[in-house]
């Protein structure tokens, strides 16, 4: 066994120790007074070993995943290998879902009173729920949305509100949007690393972003979605940068941008990702006043119809403190955060990350590596901010997906492909498969 791999199974067993500790520790602190507030250590799930209709697709998805997917990545044409990777994904994905059934996996997720669907009904005047929107953020409000309404900015609420609209209204249509989009993601991520580092590591990358453990909250969590479009925003700019067609996808990346800050609040961190992208990418000027002009409009838009972002998100932080995350203690979160995300990312990309993080070598990386390995870094600094911040304690197992769908392609510098694909698809199945999430 040579060093490196040693040194990656020494990283994947520290993260799978950091996440026995964080079950260990979480559940003597709920026992005693309650103050995490999850079910399930440091996941907001419960313990309840099951099977569902999805189950023998999600074993028959992965296993053919790990016995083809390296492969036909390498082999297959780039176009149809994106649209196998979305294909699978949704495939991966669906079968996770459906391994609760579809009422409780898919149909019923976002209708519960902390979720968004409750409050469509109350957006029949779009522009007056706008200009009234702060007024219901704090728990002591009259008619007061519920906890994900409240927390996020209201891009979010409008996206199911305009689903209504055209006839996709309810649980079940809400859920396939969230999953047909957030799968894309994975194309997303591709695309940019083909375009900022190389081909060859997308490839390499390819089959740990359909079989990413993540896949268990994409389906379904709006966060997926959200993620997806924050992928979709990055992509973009990296063509804009790297000189494709700057002047189109430089506009869209920025529109994307806007649409993602009024999606969540905090990926406003996904500027750190951005950065990296045009760090990486190109010293060009042209790419940014068009990526600027194309992110001005959505703030512009939701300004002008009466929301105004920095005064929601003031409230928001009184209104985070009412609740739950006026509980949850800091000092366990600050740390069992990142056991959630060894769950959502699995041990192949902890290993993966390790390699990528700039450090000293004998054999420098080529300058794909680099740019590959500048994403990766970019990704994990936004993700340690959020972490540090106090506004993510606990569910960042959805809240963090945005950042999480990063790391993957650190898997790209990782060898014995096979090998870590099945512990992906066996963490992502156990975890699926024993306890009921809250996503």
């Amino acid at each position: 066994m040579n060093r490196d791999l040693l040194r990656d199974l020494y990283a994947a067993v520290c993260a799978a120790l950091l996440v026995l500790t964080a079950v260990l520790v979480g559940t003597a602190i709920q026992h005693r007074d309650g103050s995490l507030r999850v079910g399930w250590p440091p996941l907001l799930a419960s313990w309840d070993p099951h099977v569902g209709p999805g189950t023998p697709a999600a074993v028959v998805v992965a296993a053919a995943v790990v016995a083809y997917g390296p492969t036909l990545a390498a082999r297959l044409p780039w176009r149809p290998l994106l649209l196998a990777v979305w294909g699978t994904g949704m495939a991966w994905t669906w079968s996770l879902a459906l391994v609760d059934g579809w009422h409780r996996g898919v149909a019923e997720q976002l209708t519960t009173r902390n979720e968004y669907l409750p409050a469509v009904g109350r957006f029949h005047d779009i522009p007056a729920a706008l200009r009234d929107f702060t007024r219901h953020i704090l728990i002591d409000s009259p008619d007061n949305w519920g906890a994900h309404v409240a927390g996020h900015p209201p891009g979010a609420t409008l996206t199911f509100v305009l689903l209504d609209r055209i006839g996709l209204g309810g649980g079940g249509w809400a859920g396939t949007w969230c999953i047909t989009v957030g799968t894309t993601a994975a194309v997303a991520v591709l695309v940019a690393v083909r375009t900022l580092a190389d081909e060859s590591l997308a490839r390499r990358a390819a089959p740990f972003l359909v079989l990413a453990p993540a896949a268990v909250w994409v389906g379904t969590s709006a966060d997926g979605y959200f993620a997806a479009v924050a992928a979709w925003a990055v992509a973009l700019l990296a063509l804009a940068v790297r000189g494709v067609r700057q002047g189109l996808n430089g506009f869209c990346s920025g529109l994307l941008f806007g649409l993602t800050v009024y999606l969540s609040y905090g990926l406003t961190l996904m500027v750190v990702v951005a950065g990296a992208v045009v760090w990486a990418g190109s010293s060009r000027r042209r790419p940014l006043l068009f990526a600027l002009a194309g992110f001005v409009v959505v703030p512009a838009v939701f300004t002008a119809l009466g929301f105004e972002w920095w005064e929601g998100y003031r409230i928001l932080v009184t209104r985070y403190y009412q609740g739950a995350g006026g509980v949850r203690p800091y000092g366990y979160w600050v740390w069992a955060n990142l056991a959630c995300t060894v769950l959502i990312v699995g041990p192949a990309t902890v290993a993966g990350v390790r390699r990528a993080v700039p450090r000293r070598h004998p054999a420098p990386p080529n300058r794909g590596e680099r740019r590959l390995g500048l994403l990766v870094t970019a990704a994990l600094l936004a993700l340690l901010v959020a972490d540090l911040s106090g506004m993510s304690k606990a569910e960042t197992e959805r809240i963090w997906l945005p950042f999480a769908v990063w790391l993957l392609p650190a898997c790209a510098f990782l060898t014995g492909a096979r090998g870590w694909l099945v512990g992906q698809a066996v963490l992502a199945l156990l975890v699926n498969h024993l306890l009921l999430t809250g996503w």
